[in-house]
């Protein structure tokens, strides 16, 4: 809203200050300071109005330390998260930018499936909440409409490399050659569609989705969204919950997605960025940029929110929170064409997901085969598991954020670790 209003104003009255708009720095940083503000002074009135409402998060007794003081803490706290994610995007985004639109479909319709599961937990006072196929069929009907619009809309480009000076973007050839560089490993000024995605530790690090339908022969590549838009249904519905895992203890997933955000703001940033994605020499995605005004507030708001989720928290996200923010990381990630790095890069997502996954699968087995289910972990998921090993929550807790900080760096140098 107001990239657009100051655009308007610079443009006829030559309005003083409107140009710091057009800046992405600029409007990251207010974008940041808003989530910040929305997240602390109208945090503390939504948990005092569910307390009002009665709004507690009910309890099942697994005999962990602590656990039943958090007895009636109020749950739904997801909303101050996705408020302080939308008002500062619709304030300083620029909301004709297709991935912004996306995104912002991604936050509010996730946001709506995790509210009516906490509605019904809530209000209906049924434990079990929405049912889990309604879920991930919500999940999927996301992850189709990310898929086709990453696949079929003409808005959604990258730039490949060329060594053909003519084909290069004049503005780029102009200040490279200005700095004494080569022109040669330049990017086309011609925008392509491309299902290319960013594979790790590789030296021609792009990998190409339409590689399996190759064998259908000449003009396969328009064939490519038959694989395409299954793996992105795949990512979308896997991290989503796997976020939704992690949150099982005070200020763990919000911690750990802030961690993950500033991780994608750092990839939105080069990525949309010409001059410094040649230097990585990595994927040129224009208008990618724009997505760091959104990934600003999303960290602002987990940030925010860890004032009222840490622990002992005040107030829980609930799948409200939880859904959205999961699903939000993967979209994102589809986004930049870095989902190949969502094993690293969401490894205590990842972590939590396979534990539940292992304990679930040899319990069954072990039923089966020996008569009596055996376990692996003491529980799943895994932070439950050393909690009952006698650590205490919060220091679960901090390990993990560390844990995810390593994480998080070693994504980043897998740019230049080829």
């Amino acid at each position: 809203m107001f990239y657009h209003l100051f655009g308007y104003l610079e443009k006829l009255y030559d309005f003083p200050g409107a140009g710091l708009f057009q800046y992405i720095s600029f409007r990251a940083g207010a974008a940041v300071i808003t989530s910040l503000v929305i997240s602390l002074l109208f945090g503390k009135k939504l948990i005092n109005f569910l307390k009002k409402m009665q709004v507690g998060e009910t309890i099942r007794d697994l005999g962990l330390e602590g656990q039943m003081e958090k007895q009636g803490t109020p749950t739904m706290g997801g909303l101050i998260i996705l408020g302080a994610i939308l008002v500062p995007t619709l304030l300083f985004a620029d909301l004709t930018n297709i991935y912004i639109i996306i995104i912002l479909v991604t936050t509010v319709w996730l946001g709506i499936i995790g509210f009516i599961d906490d509605y019904i937990k809530v209000f209906k006072k049924d434990k079990e909440g929405l049912a889990g196929r309604f879920k991930i069929i919500g999940q999927v009907i996301l992850g189709f409409f990310v898929g086709a619009m990453m696949y079929f809309s003409p808005e959604i480009v990258i730039r490949e490399k060329t060594t053909d000076v003519s084909f290069i973007d004049s503005v780029e050839l102009t200040e490279t050659l200005e700095i004494g560089e080569s022109p040669q490993n330049l990017y086309s000024s011609k925008n392509v569609k491309s299902t290319k995605s960013t594979i790790p530790f590789f030296k021609n690090n792009e990998f190409d989705y339409a590689i399996f339908v190759k064998w259908l022969g000449d003009g396969y590549e328009k064939w490519a969204f038959l694989f395409f838009i299954p793996i992105v249904i795949l990512i979308i519905t896997a991290v989503s919950n796997g976020a939704n895992l992690t949150d099982g203890m005070d200020g763990l997933a919000t911690g750990v997605s802030a961690i993950i955000g500033i991780t994608l703001a750092i990839f939105a940033y080069v990525s949309g960025n010409i001059f410094f994605a040649n230097y990585l020499n990595i994927m040129y995605i224009p208008n990618t940029g724009e997505l760091v005004i959104y990934i600003a507030a999303f960290v602002g708001a987990c940030i925010g929110f860890l004032w009222y989720n840490a622990y002992p928290a005040q107030v829980f996200m609930g799948d409200t929170g939880s859904l959205a923010i999961g699903g939000i990381i993967a979209v994102f990630a589809i986004m930049l064409r870095k989902e190949l790095l969502i094993p690293l890069l969401c490894g205590i997502f990842l972590a939590e997901s396979l534990s539940v996954v292992i304990q679930v699968s040899y319990f069954k087995y072990s039923r089966k085969r020996f008569g009596t289910g055996r376990r692996i972990f003491k529980m799943a998921p895994l932070h439950h598991h050393y909690q009952l090993e006698g650590y205490a929550e919060p220091k679960i807790v901090l390990r993990f954020f560390i844990v995810g900080i390593m994480l998080a760096v070693f994504t980043v140098i897998t740019l230049k670790i080829r």
